[in-house]
C-alpha cells in the first residue's frame, strides 16, 4: 500500500513548511529548501526534523 496522493498534498515540510515531493525511489519524501529527505517506513512518512537525512548532492 502506497501513500495517498490527498496525504501527498497536504504534507509539507515540518522546518519550513515548504512544499515536499516522493523521491524517485518512493522511499522518502524530500525537501529542497531544507535539503532534507524525510524517510517513509511501512507506508506512513517519518516527518520529524531530527530523524531526516540530508539531500545526496
Amino acid at each position: 500500500m502506497a501513500i495517498s496522493r490527498e496525504l501527498l498534498d497536504i504534507l509539507v515540510c515540518p522546518k519550513c513548511k515548504g512544499e515536499i515531493y516522493l523521491n524517485q525511489d518512493e522511499d522518502g519524501l524530500i525537501c529542497e529548501n531544507c535539503r532534507l529527505v524525510y524517510e517513509i517506513r511501512d507506508d506512513i512518512p517519518v516527518m520529524l526534523i531530527d530523524e531526516a537525512r540530508p539531500t545526496e548532492q
